[in-house]
């Protein structure tokens, strides 16, 4: 039992004092981005505004009872700021 032992030991140790064979050329990975940081950043923004418009044009009217055409008019947003605004 002990020679086993010491023959595995020595298996090991023969195997961790073989160098491997490094390649000459490592090879690097590169990631291209199709579309840049500060692109994906206004496409974001983008589409964020476009679905509070979308949310503003449904809420008011469809679940209200104008024309959603009308919650892109400034008289609208003043109509609802002077009401916000006690007057």
């Amino acid at each position: 039992m002990a020679e086993l032992k010491k023959n595995f030991s020595l298996r090991k140790k023969a195997k961790s004092d073989v160098a491997e064979p490094e390649s000459p050329k490592k090879t690097w990975w590169v990631q291209i981005r199709l579309f840049p940081i500060w692109l994906r950043i206004v496409i974001v923004i983008a589409l964020i505004a476009l679905a509070a418009v979308l949310g503003v044009m449904i809420g008011f009217g469809v679940i209200g009872d104008g024309s959603p055409a009308d919650a892109l008019k400034w008289e609208t947003w003043q109509h609802i700021l002077d009401i916000m605004g006690g007057k």
